[in-house]
């Protein structure tokens, strides 16, 4: 591809859209991505501001192209989420009651709670749960008529400035018509200046560290094999902290990779981990000089 070509374009989605992407399966993570790693109260501040209507950043994506995704599938004709992963994890959390998986490899719900009264979100806990001023979990609601939300919240709060709940709650409803810019890179770019961007875009906040790196750069590897391998150090990293993982594989993998994959990472962690190591000596020298 030419240096002098543009590699991208900017577009306005709504949230609801993007939400439906996801779900479809229309957007996909890739082996280049990292796991969840916001803390609640992160997730909290985002629906916050976008109930506020301030800016909350782009996503990025990559148009169409063909690359393995965490599953072990490849991916046909979808839109590749390079940056903006963990907004996107954060909607699909709160909003809609999806668990994430931590880095400790726990599944887990993220509950955020709504005051119509104060317009004012908070990580949901025992006293937003007793308190009937607070929708104790919004993605509850959403899950609901935004009608049947009000009325509900009315006979629960019948003292409640009755009319300015209503805005709240509609405004709150009104979340999933915000739009979010998309970066949308050019599907001919290859792997490698698409592992590149995502490295420099997060150069800046939540800083690769040099595993993260590593990983990235492993994954984007088409001589060596990189995402076999990239596969196989996460899987025995999830193993060897939590061996209930491998339940998660069999959940995910099918039957032909399970015979390959379970039986390697369950029975015979240390020795995949030996084996994937030296097989990727080379692979792995590389990068560290890099």
């Amino acid at each position: 591809m030419n240096s002098s070509t543009q590699k991208y374009a900017v577009n306005q989605y709504q949230i609801a859209h993007l939400l439906n992407w996801v779900k479809s399966g229309e957007i996909a993570i890739p082996e280049i991505q990292r796991p969840f790693v916001w803390k609640a109260a992160k997730v909290r501040d985002l629906l916050d501001s976008l109930y506020q209507g301030y800016p909350v950043g782009y996503v990025i994506s990559w148009q169409n192209p063909n690359v393995r995704l965490k599953d072990g599938s490849v991916s046909l004709g979808k839109k590749i989420l390079i940056d903006g992963q963990q907004r996107v994890t954060a909607l699909r959390a709160s909003l809609l009651g999806e668990r994430v998986l931590t880095r400790k490899f726990k599944q887990k719900r993220i509950r955020v709670a709504f005051n119509p009264q104060e317009q004012s979100f908070e990580v949901a806990n025992a006293s937003t749960k007793r308190n009937p001023a607070w929708i104790d979990d919004v993605s509850v609601a959403f899950g609901e008529d935004s009608f049947d939300v009000i009325s509900t919240y009315h006979e629960r709060n019948p003292d409640c400035d009755r009319k300015a709940a209503q805005r709240a709650i509609q405004r709150l409803f009104a979340i999933q018509t915000k739009q979010i810019g998309m970066i949308e890179l050019a599907a001919e770019l290859d792997i490698e200046m698409v592992t590149e961007i995502f490295i420099r875009i997060n150069s800046k906040g939540v800083t690769l560290n040099q595993s993260d790196f590593a990983m990235s750069k492993i994954a984007s590897d088409t001589r060596y094999g990189g995402q076999a391998m990239r596969k196989a150090i996460d899987y025995f990293s999830n193993l060897a902290v939590n061996p209930e993982f491998a339940r998660a594989i069999e959940d995910k993998l099918s039957d032909a990779l399970h015979e390959r994959l379970t039986q390697r990472f369950v029975d015979r962690r240390s020795a995949v981990l030996a084996r994937t190591l030296a097989g990727g000596g080379e692979l792995l020298a590389a990068v560290t000089a890099a």
